[in-house]
């Protein structure tokens, strides 16, 4: 066998090729990471925000959005009379009445942008315990209150949605009373109101669901008979993890489309790397003939050649790697319900490191296999 030195000495014989080589095995490796961490990040947040201990009654035929869901504000009272199991503390039950609506504000800077608002009561700290105040306080009649990453959502200045700053809504001025987070969930992007004003500016006389939190999930049977029963109320039981599920399934094909980006430009980039390897190991066929006529075998300078081109693309791995650190991770990327931040953990890098093997490996065989190929005698001769 070769030593190692000698496919390390081989790497800087063309100072350029290496550039080339480690950089563009950098940028598929970043690209690649950004689709994974994109993917991840978009799924776990779905998967989030929906807990298995909650149902949402929405009207029968609204199951795939509870935008365009209409309920009798009198379900909820009966809900909350009828269904057995729900969450109770201090004898009151968990039983949240919500209004979802988007519609375009004028935020404070003067621009029109489209926001995702959610009217409620009280009672939705008691389904959503996830969600905590951390700036100011719940809102008020003509008051709102952001999630922490609304900001990133509409595009904005995170100042402009300080407490005590102002939206106009239809028309409408409301002040900015709190802000809110729930770690991980969609929840985050939305503009809470109360139910009084949200119904008022979306000129609506009924309410979106009914959101019912359990003690034990396994009570959702109880749910369904309810919805099914009463027939009057025209309602459907639904978990709220299966309808952030059921969201995750048609962002499906924009997550498709992400991959397939990245693997186009990987297949790209290896063709590219052939080509130049293609060159790079076409001048040294006399060289690899010289090895063999003293004694090394064929196999040993495949492996030696395999060598360099995979040292020179897992180092570009290393700096594509320390690249997705530097410029994703922590990244807050919205869509269109709402806003997921990028994380590069273990899985994330591992598959970039992995990547790189991938295009050192793939990228070297065939121009090696072409530099040995030729007989010891016609390769001596070659120029």
């Amino acid at each position: 066998m070769l030593p190692f030195t000698y496919a390390v000495r081989n790497l800087f014989r063309s100072k350029t090729r290496l550039l080339q080589t480690v950089g563009g095995s950098a940028l598929v490796v970043l690209l690649v990471m950004a689709a994974v961490a994109i993917n991840t990040g978009m799924k776990r947040v779905l998967s989030a925000s929906g807990s298995p201990h909650n149902v949402i009654l929405v009207g029968a035929g609204s199951e795939e959005s509870i935008q365009r869901s209409e309920v009798s504000e009198a379900a909820a009272g009966i809900a909350e009379a009828t269904v057995p199991g729900i969450s109770e503390s201090l004898g009151v039950r968990a039983v949240s009445t919500e209004i979802h609506y988007m519609n375009n504000v004028i935020l404070p800077g003067g621009e029109k942008k489209q926001a995702t608002f959610r009217g409620v009561t009280p009672q939705a700290l008691r389904v959503h315990p996830e969600l905590r105040l951390i700036e100011g306080s719940f809102p008020q009649a003509g008051q709102v209150m952001v999630g922490r990453l609304a900001w990133k959502k509409l595009g904005i200045p995170e100042s402009e949605l300080k407490p005590n700053s102002h939206l106009n809504l239809d028309g409408q001025d409301l002040a900015i009373s709190g802000v809110f987070a729930a770690p991980g969930t969609v929840l985050e992007s939305e503009i809470w109101a109360t139910l009084g004003d949200l119904r008022v500016l979306s000129k609506r006389d009924t309410i979106s669901c009914v959101t019912l939190r359990l003690d034990n999930p396994e009570d959702f049977s109880e749910a369904d008979l309810f919805a099914k029963q009463r027939l009057d109320l025209e309602l459907s039981a639904l978990r709220e993890s299966d309808y952030y599920a059921r969201l995750g399934s048609f962002f499906q094909p924009l997550r498709a489309m992400t991959w397939i980006t990245a693997a186009l430009i990987a297949a790209g980039a290896v063709f590219g790397g052939i080509n130049t390897l293609y060159a790079a190991f076409a001048s040294r066929v006399r060289e690899m003939a010289t090895l063999q006529a003293i004694g090394f075998g064929r196999g040993s300078l495949l492996a030696s050649l395999v060598q360099e081109s995979t040292l020179a693309c897992l180092t570009g791995a290393l700096v594509g790697s320390a690249l997705a650190m530097l410029l994703l991770d922590g990244q807050t990327i919205p869509f269109s319900i709402g806003a997921f931040t990028l994380e590069i953990g273990p899985e994330v890098a591992l598959t970039g490191i992995l990547t790189g093997l991938l295009l050192g490996l793939l990228g070297a065989i065939p121009p090696a296999i072409r530099c040995l190929k030729p007989s010891l005698p016609s390769a001596l001769r070659s120029s």
